[in-house]
Formats: C-alpha cells, sequence, structure tokens
C-alpha cells in the first residue's frame, strides 16, 4: 500500500539549532516508515549561520526525507524591517516550494513565522486540495502582545483574525500544553472550537542523562570557561524577546560578589547584546555568554549546571511553553522557573517536585530563590533534579509524544 504524503512546512530543520527545528527533525525522521516525507525550510542560520548556495530552492535529502531548502536574507533578530523582509520572503518562498511539490496528501505547518505559517497551510489546503495539520509551538499576536512587540491595535487584530481562519480551516490543531489548549478555547469563546489535540514537546531521553560533573567532558568544558569550583546557574537556549532576560540579569549585580557562584547564559538572540552590556557596565566578573553549543555536546552542557533557569516573560501563559524544560528535566537538575502560575512549564515543576517557582517580574523573588538553591544542602539540590528526571520518564517519554503525532496524522489522513 502506498504511503501518504506529507509536506512539512516548518521554517527549521536540521542542523539548524532552533529548538522547533530539533524536534521537528525527530519527528521526521520517527514517521519516515509511515509516510512519505518532504520537508520544506529555510536554510540553516538560526545561529548565525552564512548561507553559501546561491540557489533560490536546493533540494536535499536526510535519510529517506526529501529536503527543500530556500535560500532567505540574511536577519538582523534586533530590527523589526529586517526580521519582516526575512518572515515575508520565507512565506512567499515556501507558498512556492509548496505549490511546485506534486502528490501533497496532508500539509504540516507550524506556527513560525507568526501568523503566516499556518496562512501558508490554508492556502495550500485549497490550492492543493489536501488535509492541514496546524501546529501551534506559539500563539500570535498574543505573544507579540505579551511583550508590546507594536502598539498598533489593528495590527493585532488582523493577525489574531488571520490565525483563527486557518485554525479553522484546519483538520486538526496541535497545541504543546494544556493551557494553551484553554487559550485556543478562549479566542472562539467556547463555540465551534477547531478541532485540536495536546501533544508535549519532548527532548531525546536516550541521549540526554543525568551525569556527574566528574564526567571529563563536563569537566573539560568547565576548564575551559573558567567555571570549575563554581555554583552554575544556566540559561541554555533562545535568547530572545519573550523570556524578560534583559531585566533578569539585573539580578546578577546581587551576587556579583560570590566568587564561588557564577551565571552562565548560552545560546543566541535579540536581547544577548543588551544584556552583556548591562555585565560590562557593572564591572560583573561572574557571568558568561556563551555560544550555542553543538547538539552532540548539550547533554555535557546541561549537566555543568547546578541549577537551570527556565523563564517566561508575564502574560505569555497559555500562550507558549519553553521547551528546554524537558532536556533540564533529562539532565536531572534542579529548575528555577519564573513562570505564571497554571502556564504549562510551572504545573510540571510543581507535579515534577523538581523546583521552584517565581512569578514574572518578581525580581527580588528571583534573587532570593537563587540564594535559598545556593545553601541548600547538596543532597537536597540532587534530589530536586532527579525528581524531574523520574517524572520525565514517567510521563514525557519522547515516544509517548511521537506515537500521539503518529496517531493524529494518520486519524487525519484516513477521516
Amino acid at each position: 500500500m502506498k504511503k501518504k504524503k506529507i509536506a512539512f512546512v516548518i521554517n527549521y530543520f536540521y542542523p539548524d539549532f532552533a529548538s522547533t527545528g530539533q524536534l521537528l527533525t525527530e519527528l521526521c525522521l520517527d514517521l519516515q516508515e509511515d509516510f512519505e516525507i518532504t520537508v520544506i525550510a529555510a536554510q540553516p542560520g538560526y545561529a548565525g549561520e552564512q548561507t553559501k548556495t546561491t540557489k533560490l530552492f536546493e533540494e536535499d535529502y536526510l535519510e529517506n526525507i526529501k529536503v527543500i531548502r530556500v535560500r532567505l536574507p540574511k536577519v538582523d533578530k534586533t530590527s523589526k524591517v529586517s526580521r519582516m523582509k526575512y518572515i515575508f520572503s520565507y512565506f512567499m518562498l515556501a507558498n512556492l516550494a509548496l505549490w511546485k511539490e506534486k502528490g501533497v496528501d496532508a500539509i504540516y505547518t507550524i506556527s513560525q513565522p507568526p501568523v503566516l505559517g499556518g496562512l501558508i497551510g490554508t492556502i495550500g489546503k485549497f490550492l492543493k486540495r489536501s488535509k492541514h495539520i496546524y501546529n501551534i509551538q506559539d500563539f500570535n499576536p498574543e505573544q507579540a502582545a505579551a511583550v508590546s512587540y507594536t502598539n498598533k491595535q489593528s495590527v493585532f487584530k488582523l493577525a489574531k483574525k488571520v490565525d483563527m481562519l486557518s485554525c479553522s480551516y484546519s483538520d486538526c490543531v496541535i497545541v504543546v500544553g494544556n493551557d494553551m489548549s484553554e487559550t485556543l478555547k478562549k479566542r472562539f469563546d467556547n463555540k465551534k472550537v477547531p478541532h485540536h489535540v495536546v501533544i508535549n514537546n519532548w527532548t531525546n531521553e536516550d541521549e540526554i542523562l543525568p551525569l556527574e560533573k566528574k564526567d571529563v567532558h563536563i569537566q573539560e568544558f568547565l576548564k575551559e570557561n573558567n567555571l570549575q569550583n563554581k555554583f552554575i546557574i544556566m540559561y541554555s537556549g533562545n535568547i530572545g524577546l519573550y523570556y524578560d532576560l534583559e531585566n533578569i540579569i539585573k539580578v546578577t549585580e546581587h551576587f556579583q560578589s560570590y566568587e564561588d557562584l557564577a551565571f552562565v547564559f548560552i545560546g543566541e538572540g535579540a536581547v544577548k547584546q543588551k544584556m552583556k552590556s548591562f555585565v560590562e557596565e557593572k564591572e560583573i566578573n561572574n557571568v558568561h555568554f556563551l555560544p550555542y553549543q553543538p547538539k552532540e555536546f548539550i547533554k555535557y552542557s546541561l549537566n555543568a549546571a547546578d541549577v537551570h533557569l527556565v523563564v517566561n516573560q508575564k502574560g505569555i501563559k497559555g500562550v507558549s511553553v519553553p521547551s528546554k524544560i524537558y532536556g533540564v528535566m533529562a539532565a536531572g537538575k534542579p529548575i528555577l522557573g519564573v513562570l505564571e502560575q497554571g502556564s504549562e512549564a510551572q504545573m510540571l515543576i510543581a507535579k515534577g517536585k523538581c523546583g521552584v517557582v517565581v512569578e514574572p517580574q518578581d525580581y527580588q523573588g528571583i534573587t532570593e530563590k537563587i540564594e535559598s538553591l545556593y545553601e541548600l544542602e547538596k543532597e537536597k539540590l540532587l534530589n530536586l533534579g532527579f525528581n524531574g528526571r523520574d517524572y520525565l520518564d514517567q510521563h514525557l517519554k519522547r515516544e509517548i509524544s511521537i506515537n500521539k503525532y503518529r496517531e493524529t496524522l494518520h486519524n487525519v489522513l484516513q477521516s
């Protein structure tokens, strides 16, 4: 029996560093025996990589997966004009690449770029007479509204209507948190709510395991970055607009005299330079900024920390779930969550008994929690982390989520 063909239009894909790119690469690899898969994605560039090709479209293969990469203008994440140019270029080229693809039974899109990601699927559904599965990783324009990305209410209203249209016309909406399911229902006032399922994101729990700091690779990492014998508070991921990191960084000033404590921020993003400028201006010597680590090394860099920051800006509850929480739980590390009560990530920390949580913008509270974790007995701190790993093994394994995706896609294609 011939496999059904799914076109994944997903912006980021292997070898991009973006968390959604890594997740969807794993999803496609795990589903390639079930479906014929074509991926339409941008040329790698999330961490600032240079695109060498001059072709608008370049065809490649990852195992049995056909990958069509589109060449886009370089994006300056601190510039709204640059971001918009990148987004609209992707929108136009992804639509063109999808139009040229033959025999598509279903189109799978994600909520990136904001709003337009879903619209690609809506347009494609009618032009290709196919099914559309819409995976919402972040609700927009609600996410942009939370950080006041623009003050033009007319833009927000139009964007929301367009995204609701994409939800309505999709054959299935997939959201990544129970709080996001509630947001979808509220969008439609609990009337004619689109068919949807909740499927958690994941990490590769067989790859990321709890490791002791004496591991040779971790020791090399600590030595290279002058972090030996330090109590490390780490943030690993996108240093972007939706996390309030440009203000959270200010709590480091309180700890600048703590010689055996270090803050480590791993990643790139729109507010990184602003954070670095604050640290330089205040002459804080125990804050370190590092680039994204290679995918195969993340299991070591995550384990170098004593505590991990998992944060979201105020207003993000029900809008987005920080997927870094799964990697931290897999590594068996305690979490300091800067998260709203009732948000998916806060509930995971509470259920897993794997950390402490402070409300966003409570900077005094963040300072106090860091002090209490710093002073906590080593065994109690380790146990917090191991609790998280135990909870992940019981409820959040990659296999559980992948099987839910497999079942959902089969159901949509058979309906």
